[in-house]
């Protein structure tokens, strides 16, 4: 039996994405209050999360609405179900698969090319235009 809180949800979601189907609203409830967990189609993550996860904060916006109406605390947690280990798989030229490691974060050193890069601001703030 779901509770207006997991339809409320499941239906909102399901409006969103393109694999209806897949869309899966589990309950559980702990002393911090009512946790939701949602369940989509890898393919339709970002469509939940958003850009910048603009859909998925609004929907926890909604979610707190209705728990104001409830006296209850909800909480949304969006699983990534695609078996994501931190690998990025990449084809070659050849259309061969191989494993990338390697990550997005930015790299904090010296760097010469930031020095250089501030040395050609500070040169463009000099010149009288």
């Amino acid at each position: 039996m779901s509770t207006i809180d997991q339809q409320f949800v499941e239906y909102t979601v399901k409006a969103l994405v393109g694999h209806p189907e897949d869309v899966v609203v589990d309950r559980t409830i702990d002393e911090k209050g009512v946790l939701l967990t949602l369940t989509v189609n890898p393919a339709d993550l970002g469509r939940v999360i958003g850009k910048r996860g603009s859909t998925a904060q609004s929907l926890r916006t909604l979610l707190r609405a209705l728990g104001a109406k409830n006296d209850a605390r909800y909480n949304l947690k969006i699983v990534n179900n695609d078996g994501f280990s931190g690998a990025r798989e990449k084809n070659d030229y050849n259309g061969n698969a191989s494993v990338d490691n390697s990550t997005d974060e930015a790299v904090e050193n010296g760097s010469s090319y930031a020095e250089n890069t501030r040395k050609e601001l500070a040169e463009l703030d000099d010149l009288d235009i």
